[in-house]
C-alpha cells in the first residue's frame, strides 16, 4: 500500500467545489484546509501506478491552480504493528 500527502492549491473562488471533488474520490482524504484555502490530502493506494493517476487526477481537477506531493511512503504490510522499544 502506498501512502502519500499532497497539497493542493485552489482557485480562491472554488475552493469550496474542489474540497467536494476530493471528498468523494476514492482512497483520498482531506486532512487540512488553511485559512487561505491550502488543501492537505492524504492518498491511499493499492500501489506506484494507483497513487500516480489519483495524483494525476487531483492536479487535472477544475479548480485546481497546483498539486503538489510532499510524502510518500511504501508499506508492504500496512496491517502490521510497529513496535519501537523506549
Amino acid at each position: 500500500m502506498n501512502i502519500s500527502s499532497v497539497i493542493v492549491i485552489p482557485r480562491p473562488e472554488q475552493v469550496e467545489q474542489v474540497l467536494a471533488l476530493l471528498r468523494v474520490h476514492k482512497g483520498v482524504e482531506v486532512a487540512a484546509v488553511s485559512p487561505e484555502g491550502k488543501i492537505i490530502v492524504t492518498i491511499e493506494a493499492d500501489g506506484d501506478s494507483e497513487t500516480v493517476q489519483v495524483y494525476e487526477t487531483i492536479s487535472l481537477m477544475d479548480g485546481v491552480m497546483s498539486a503538489s506531493m510532499v510524502y510518500h511512503q511504501k508499506e508492504d504490510e500496512p496491517e502490521a504493528e510497529i513496535f519501537v522499544e523506549a
